[in-house]
């Protein structure tokens, strides 16, 4: 097969350091199997604000269309300007342009037994990624917010049969592959329209998959159940809302957003994401924990080996995926964040000694 092309966005705070992390170990694991990635890297953020007076040039998601994905780094973008002052969100851009509908956020243990949650997790969050109240990619022009007066902020949420089936058929085919049970999350007792109109997608697409598991539950009671018991939980489905909120749950129950992996998917096209934000408490300090980005980065290569066919790169993130758990259920090889003392290089380094063993 031909060798990867992948655009390169390192970010704001940690970004830079858990893009470089996901960088080698992407390219340690390709070598094992006699492959190579060719590497476009752009500014975005606060780089690129200070270059180009905007976090995020157009140009580059032209850049992105002759590649055969994106790793994105973190973004501080609710410290950017206005938008009209060129303060865009890059993950919001890039979502809304290559139309990536599902964000696929897995959350499991990976740090042996959980004292608070003996019984474990190992769960998907299926999130609908275009639509929902997130008002920089809802609007096919402008944003989902505005203010009537100084004292009024109205948010719009757009639910449309065409996203929330899509985003049903993802969650169920995933459910089909697992553990074959699926859960739908709404307000519909409140938000009749749209959680109805959601749930009414969900139980269509329901019928097409008899084998799997179909519930409903409120978004609320969702909340006290997956802290009661998550380990009852496979596949998560979720408006963009909800899901974004569940999914950090989930993501901390399994030991911490420094693990939470994460893919950003439409069709035809898909990105490497890090759930957790840039933390710029910590940039520079070489103490970033850099498994959500690995692991997203291995999720993209299992993505792009099932979109074409392609066992080695399935092989390769699962690869990938091992020597991440490997190393991390080992006490001494954890960055301080999940109770180690490796810095984030001293890691990677030992992350890669593990791939293939």
């Amino acid at each position: 097969m031909k060798n990867l092309k992948f655009l390169v966005l390192e970010g704001d705070g940690i970004g830079p350091e858990i893009v470089k992390a996901s960088i080698n170990v992407l390219q340690a694991a390709l070598k094992k199997f006699d492959m190579s990635v060719d590497l476009i890297y752009e500014d975005i953020g606060f780089v690129s604000l200070k270059k180009h007076k905007t976090t995020f040039r157009q140009e580059i998601l032209k850049i992105g269309e002759e590649c055969d994905g994106i790793i994105l780094g973190t973004c501080s973008h609710n410290d950017y300007p206005p938008t009209n002052e060129g303060g865009l969100n890059p993950s919001g851009v890039i979502r809304k342009y290559f139309d990536l509908y599902a964000n696929v956020r897995p959350a499991k243990n990976r740090l042996g037994k959980s004292t608070k949650f003996p019984m474990g997790i190992d769960c998907i969050v299926m999130r609908e990624n275009t639509e929902g109240f997130y008002s920089d990619r809802n609007m096919y022009q402008g944003v989902g917010e505005l203010m009537p007066t100084k004292d009024c902020a109205i948010s719009i949420r757009n639910i449309t049969r065409k996203g929330s089936t899509r985003i049903a058929e993802i969650g169920f085919k995933y459910a089909q592959e697992r553990r074959k049970k699926l859960v739908a999350i709404h307000k519909a007792n409140v938000l009749r329209f749209s959680d109805g109109l959601f749930l009414e997608c969900a139980r269509e697409v329901s019928k097409k998959y008899p084998d799997v598991e179909y519930k409903e539950q409120i978004v609320d009671s969702m909340s006290a159940l997956i802290i009661r018991d998550p380990s009852v939980f496979d596949v998560i489905l979720a408006t963009n809302l909800f899901g974004d909120n569940l999914s950090d749950a989930a993501s901390e129950i399994a030991g911490g957003l420094g693990l939470a992996e994460s893919i950003n998917a439409g069709d035809d096209y898909c990105i490497a994401q890090a759930q957790h934000g840039s933390a710029p408490d910590i940039a520079g300090k070489n103490i970033a924990n850099p498994v959500s980005l690995i692991g997203s980065t291995a999720m993209l290569l299992d993505w792009l080996g099932k979109k074409n066919n392609e066992e080695k790169l399935k092989k390769i993130s699962t690869m990938i995926e091992n020597a991440i758990d490997k190393t991390v259920i080992n006490k001494e090889t954890r960055t301080p964040d999940i109770g180690g003392k490796l810095s984030t290089t001293e890691f990677t380094k030992k992350l890669i000694e593990n791939l293939g063993i």
